[in-house]
C-alpha cells in the first residue's frame, strides 16, 4: 500500500478540540486491516535493524501502534501516561502544547541502561509531548534513544525541538 493512500486515508477535523486547529485523526489509519498492516510493515522496516529492545508508546494512540510494533520487533513495551494512571513510583514531565499545558508520567523502573529504546506517537505538531516524554525517558539512561511518529505536520517545524543527535522518524508527513 503507497504512504499516499495511507495519508488519503487520514481523516481532517477542523476546530478540534478548540476553534482554529485541524486535528489528524490517524485512528482512521486503524479501522482497515490491510491499512493497519502497512502501516505496522512500514514501521517494523524502520527499525527492524535497530535493535530495539523497549518500544515507548504516549498515551493514548501512542498505545495503538506501540505494542503492535513491540510485538513485532520482539521488543517490551512501556507506556507513558497522564497523572494518577500509572500505580508506582513515577517521574513526571510538565510541557506546552498547541492549545494548553499538560503533564506525562512513566514509571521509575521502567527501563534499564542497556536497553536500546523506541518512543513512539502518533503525531508530530510542535513536538511538545514528544520533547517531554524523551526528557523521562533520558532520566531512565537508556543506552540509545529513537523517536517515531505515524504523521509529521512539516509546516509546524516540531522537528526542530529535538536534540540534533536524536534519530526522529515519521512513516508520513503533510
Amino acid at each position: 500500500m503507497s504512504k499516499e493512500r495511507l495519508v488519503e486515508s487520514i481523516r481532517k477535523i477542523p476546530d478540534f478540540p478548540i476553534k482554529g486547529i485541524l486535528f489528524y485523526d490517524v485512528t482512521t489509519l486503524f479501522k482497515d486491516s490491510q491499512t493497519l498492516q502497512a502501516l505496522a510493515d512500514e514501521l517494523y522496516e524502520m527499525y527492524k535493524d535497530k535493535g530495539i529492545t523497549k518500544v515507548v508508546g504516549i498515551e493514548s494512540r501512542g498505545f495503538i501502534m506501540g505494542p503492535i510494533l513491540a510485538t513485532r520487533l520482539g521488543a517490551g513495551f512501556v507506556p507513558i501516561r497522564k497523572p494518577g494512571k500509572l500505580p508506582a513510583e513515577t517521574y513526571e514531565e510538565s510541557y506546552d502544547k498547541e492549545y494548553g499545558k499538560d503533564i506525562i508520567q512513566i514509571h521509575k523502573d521502567a527501563l534499564e541502561e542497556n536497553d536500546v529504546v523506541l518512543i513512539h506517537d502518533d503525531l508530530l505538531a510542535t513536538g511538545g509531548t514528544m520533547k517531554a516524554a524523551c526528557n523521562l525517558v533520558k532520566r531512565l539512561s537508556p543506552r540509545k534513544i529513537y523517536v517515531n511518529f505515524i504523521l509529521e505536520l512539516k509546516d509546524l517545524h516540531g522537528i526542530d525541538s529535538f536534540e540534533k543527535d536524536t534519530e526522529v522518524q515519521s512513516v508520513l508527513s503533510l
